[in-house]
């Protein structure tokens, strides 16, 4: 009889929905679906739950009551919403269906917004109707057809009441958060609700009635804090690029609940002295580190190097709140003064950080490197650890330079000269290998009772390096470790420059005494030997913006491409799982595949990497965004009593309608509008990245040192306008004079209200 059974029905799975919606063109009613699938009816219920999941992930779309769109699949054509403007100043846009928002986040083509004049210019919060095709990474890109109106996009800003006697009615004005907005929004008294002045709200757009000209009017519909709130720019930044604050209920219980990590199935390395690094105001400790002389008669003058990250994944379970909390955020989002974690503090900041003399588990890779600083082995365990110091990166080093205090003295010849003997090898590997070399110093704003009180350039030691090296090291031990048992993972990928930005770079180095010969294969090897080169010239910090800006943005993928900017075959992140979810997935695919666990990864989980990295690499993108937007506001905050003092700088950007200017103090960002540097009608240079008079010939080029005077400085967007008080260079060799413009003078009622497309730069 068991031979005539039906046989059981294939599980479902997201894959399986995905597919079959693609095979409809894109599109499908539920009913298509389950038919497609071949469903029981035992199966509907699952069938709900896994598209309710794939829209809540933003995989799909809600195109009807019961129909969904691929969002890897749009329609060519379609009514989007603009939303928001992405760390560069490019407008967002989603398209909308009878039932909402569906399908990816996606860009508007460079020079949209420059295109579609007059009344028809666009922005946050307008309807459009929008082509949608590929750009040459092959990222979706929206093109306008037309403005359709506004949306009912809600839009952040600061409420400022009327104080004017004379005004013809009560309420006031909302300034808009977005330094690219071009109006204040008015606001009738019947619409203003229980703001106050200073109160940062959501105003929502009010129907024209008919009004084509004037002013833009709106409604209150939330407050969100004060603008007097110390940590208002954080506060902005999180709304305005949706960053989650806080957990659920059951992701606080569940990590509540989590009990102190036992000897149980670990290998015990409480006797190995490793320690953390850190920087000095660091939060969570992911990572430790211990070295010492490989003894191996076969290895002499090698050594072998412990790495031990916390094992997030024994308590983030797969499927259960917690982990789909940590992927909905993605990673933990850095501002100057508060953390918006991907974990619960009870997790991140305890449980899960590797913290001084206390027992924490956790999944560790012991490194063998011969004297030439090459691995020639690796394994991984999962262990039980107890930190021997915590230290800063500042107290390590001094330790090293002869300077050890009371803390670093005991631990400096048995711990730290084995590291850093260990580190030096290591580097001795890596400066063979090339990795790409761009000098990018960081700052640090410095609080004091909620007030900034400076910004100061953060110091960076070998210290630094040597646990940044380390670090690579074991993230390329995880994925050597995968790929040799033949499990798919999360690679972190960083493709070569495109063909455009080669053609870009190969134009601009003449201008500057250099050259890039065509035809060789482009590598990090090559971009270093320039900026090698250019260590003695006087465009040193020109040529360096200009490399930078060649790069492409590193990713993650589970398709393998390699990674261009470390000059690595293969690389995974696998040594920030407090506070990257990308980590997670890598340290469950290694307790699979080294049968350290029964909580690694699931059938379901490695079904959904293509998903999770798209996915992941958004957050990412979004969290860098809201980190710079906050940098920006409290630094404008921090200026905004000094309009008027002058400055130190270089011209960051060269656009089409002025400069970017960053101040050396604080490396402020901030615009030179053109209409202040002179009479004369300035051409944008683009492959010399430089303004070019066109009667004298005057230059200012990207690199350029200027001395500049703050004019406006404006904390609720972070926008920061200079004038250059410094003289333009003289023409370049060979210049000719231009005829002149039947345009007239650079100006006219756009002036100020363009980005250039290439740059990225933002602007009030």
């Amino acid at each position: 009889m068991a031979k005539n059974r039906p046989p059981a029905p294939e599980p479902l799975t997201r894959e399986r929905v995905l597919e079959a919606i693609r095979k409809s063109g894109g599109k499908a009613q539920k009913r298509d679906i389950a038919h497609e699938l071949g469903i029981t009816a035992d199966q509907k219920k699952e069938l709900r739950g896994i598209l309710r999941e794939l829209e809540e992930s933003g995989a799909l779309g809600r195109t009807g009551r019961k129909s969904y769109a691929d969002a890897q699949a749009l329609p060519e054509s379609g009514v989007m919403d603009i939303l928001d403007r992405d760390g560069d100043g490019e407008l967002l846009a989603r398209m909308r269906g009878p039932e909402g928002y569906f399908g990816p986040t996606i860009r508007l083509a460079p020079g949209e917004a420059r295109r579609m004049k007059g009344e028809a210019a666009i922005g946050i919060g307008d309807r459009v109707l929008a082509h949608i095709g590929r750009d040459d990474d092959g990222e979706f890109v929206a093109r306008v057809v037309k403005r359709l109106g506004q949306s009912a996009h809600r839009i952040l800003g600061v409420y400022r009441t009327n104080k004017d006697p004379r005004a013809k009615f009560g309420g006031g004005r909302v300034e808009p958060a977005d330094r690219k907005a071009r109006h204040d929004i008015i606001i009738e008294q019947q619409h203003a609700g229980e703001a106050k002045d200073g109160d940062l709200v959501f105003v929502e757009l009010a129907p024209d009635r008919g009004r084509s000209q004037g002013p833009k009017r709106g409604l209150i519909k939330e407050i969100i804090g004060r603008e007097s709130d110390p940590r208002a720019a954080s506060i902005l930044a999180m709304h305005t690029h949706g960053i989650r604050e806080g957990f659920s209920e059951d992701e606080e219980a569940q990590a509540k609940a989590a009990q102190k990590p036992t000897l149980k199935n670990r290998t015990d390395l409480r006797d190995v002295p490793l320690i953390t690094i850190d920087p000095e105001d660091a939060r969570d400790h992911d990572d430790a580190v211990y070295a010492s002389p490989d003894t191996d008669e076969k290895n002499k003058g090698g050594w072998r190097v412990w790495v031990a990250i916390a094992d997030v994944s024994a308590y983030v379970q797969p499927g259960s709140a917690l982990d789909r909390g940590a992927w909905k955020r993605g990673n933990s989002t850095y501002f100057p003064d508060r953390v918006a974690p991907m974990l619960p503090e009870s997790l991140s900041a305890d449980l899960c950080s590797l913290r001084e003399h206390e027992e924490r588990a956790c999944l560790a890779v012991e490194m063998v490197f011969d004297r030439e600083g090459r691995k020639i082995r690796h394994k991984f365990v999962r262990g039980l650890m107890r930190s021997a110091a915590k230290l800063s990166y500042e107290q390590a080093q001094a330790a090293i330079n002869g300077e050890p205090d009371d803390k670093t003295k005991p631990l400096l010849e048995p711990v730290l000269k084995p590291l850093w003997a260990a580190y030096a090898c290591v580097w001795a590997g890596r400066e063979k290998r090339q990795p790409l070399d761009i000098d990018a110093p960081e700052h640090k704003i410095i609080f004091d009772k909620g007030k900034i009180v400076g910004v100061k350039r953060r110091e960076r030691f070998d210290a630094h390096k040597l646990i940044e090296e380390f670090m690579i090291q074991a993230n390329v031990c995880a994925a050597e470790t995968l790929e040799q048992k033949q499990r798919p993972q999360i690679y972190r990928v960083h493709d070569r420059p495109s063909d455009q930005k080669i053609a870009s770079i190969t134009d601009f180095l003449p201008t500057v005494g250099m050259s890039w010969a065509k035809g060789q294969t482009v590598t990090a090897g090559r971009f270093n030997r320039i900026l090698d080169l250019a260590q003695t010239s006087p465009n040193k910090d020109i040529i360096n913006e200009v490399v930078l800006r060649t790069q492409s943005q590193a990713v993650y993928s589970p398709d393998n491409i390699g990674h261009f900017g470390l000059n690595l075959a293969r690389y995974s992140h696998f040594t920030s799982p407090i506070r990257r979810y990308a980590d997670v997935t890598i340290h469950r695919a290694l307790i699979r595949a080294l049968k350290l666990g029964d909580d690694g990864a699931t059938d379901k989980d490695e079904q959904r990497y293509e998903e999770t990295a798209q996915h992941i690499s958004e957050t990412e993108r979004t969290s860098m965004a809201a980190e710079r937007d906050a940098t920006s506001r409290y630094i404008a905050a921090f200026l905004a009593d000094r309009v008027g003092a002058t400055f130190e700088g270089r011209v960051t950007g060269v656009t089409r309608f002025g400069l970017f200017v960053r101040l050396d103090e604080t490396q402020a960002d901030g615009l030179v509008p053109i209409s202040t540097l002179g009479n004369e009608r300035w051409n944008h240079d683009e492959a010399a990245h430089a303004l070019v008079g066109e009667q004298s010939g005057l230059r200012f080029p990207l690199g350029m040192r200027v001395e500049v005077r703050l004019d406006e400085a404006t904390p609720i967007s972070g926008g920061l306008v200079f004038s250059v008080l410094s003289d333009a260079e003289p023409p370049q060799a060979g210049w000719r004079k231009s005829r002149p413009s039947k345009q007239g003078p650079r100006g006219g009622p756009h002036r100020g209200r363009e980005r250039d497309s290439k740059r990225g730069k933002k602007r009030r």
